[in-house]
C-alpha cells in the first residue's frame, strides 16, 4: 500500500484510551469514596456526561451540583490524558517510519483539542502531525465525512495515496463511503465489529508492528 498522507484517529487507534473511558464512571465514584453498583458501565454507555452527572446524584446520592460533578469529571479526564493514557503497541515506531518516508500526517479526532494536545505532547508524538482536527471544531461527528475531507484538503496528497487509520466501525463506514482508503486498527472495545471492519478495510492490524 503506497501512501503519501495518513489521517489518524486518536482514541482506540493511536492511544490505548478506550478502557479508561469505559471505566470513567467507576473511577469517579471511587474517588468520591462511593461504591459503584454492578452494571454501571453498561448503564452509562448511552448517557451524555450531563445525564451521567444527574444519574450520580439520583442513584448515588451525591450532593454536589451537576455543574460541580461535570467539572470534577472533566478534571479527571484531563488528568488521564495528561499523565496516564499510553500509546498503542508499535505506534511511535510506525510514526517515525512514516516520517522517514516523508508521509504527511494529521489527526482527526472526536476528542477535545486540549486533551489530544496534552497526550500527544507527553508521549512525544505531537511533532509528527501537521495539524489536529477535532469534531467539536468541525462541528460534526464521525457519522459525517467532513472531518476526513478537511484533513484530506489540509494534507494535499491524492486520495488514492491517502490512508485513514481508524478503530471504530461507524467511523470506518463513514470514511469508506466517502471514498477513502482505510486501515482498521484493532481495539478490544470494537472486537465485536471485527469481521465487518475487515470486510470494509484494505488491511486490518492488531498492532502497528503488523503493518505491511
Amino acid at each position: 500500500m503506497k501512501l503519501e498522507a495518513a489521517i489518524f484517529d486518536l482514541d482506540g487507534t493511536l492511544l490505548d484510551s478506550m478502557p479508561i473511558w469505559q471505566g470513567l464512571g467507576e473511577n469517579y465514584l471511587l474517588q468520591k469514596k462511593v461504591q459503584p453498583a454492578p452494571g454501571l458501565q453498561d448503564a452509562l454507555k448511552t448517557m451524555s456526561l450531563q445525564q451521567a452527572a444527574q444519574h450520580f446524584r439520583t442513584a448515588y446520592g451525591l450532593r454536589e451540583a451537576e455543574e460541580t460533578i461535570l467539572s470534577e469529571i472533566a478534571t479527571l479526564i484531563a488528568d488521564l490524558y495528561r499523565y496516564e493514557i499510553p500509546l498503542k503497541s508499535g505506534a511511535a515506531e510506525y510514526l517515525q517510519k512514516l516520517q522517514d518516508k516523508n508521509v504527511k500526517m494529521c489527526i482527526a479526532t472526536a476528542t477535545e483539542r486540549h486533551l489530544a494536545e496534552s497526550a500527544l505532547e507527553r508521549l512525544d508524538i505531537r511533532r509528527y502531525f501537521s495539524t489536529i482536527l477535532t469534531s467539536s471544531e468541525v462541528k460534526t461527528g464521525k457519522d459525517d465525512p467532513l472531518i476526513y475531507h478537511r484533513a484530506f484538503e489540509h494534507l494535499g496528497a491524492p486520495i488514492t495515496k491517502t490512508v485513514v487509520f481508524e478503530d471504530a466501525l461507524h467511523a470506518i463506514e463513514t470514511a469508506t463511503a466517502a471514498g477513502f482508503r482505510v486501515v482498521g486498527v484493532y481495539d478490544e472495545t470494537a472486537a465485536q465489529d471485527k469481521e465487518r471492519i475487515k470486510a470494509l478495510t484494505e488491511q486490518y492490524i492488531y498492532s502497528f508492528s503488523d503493518w505491511k
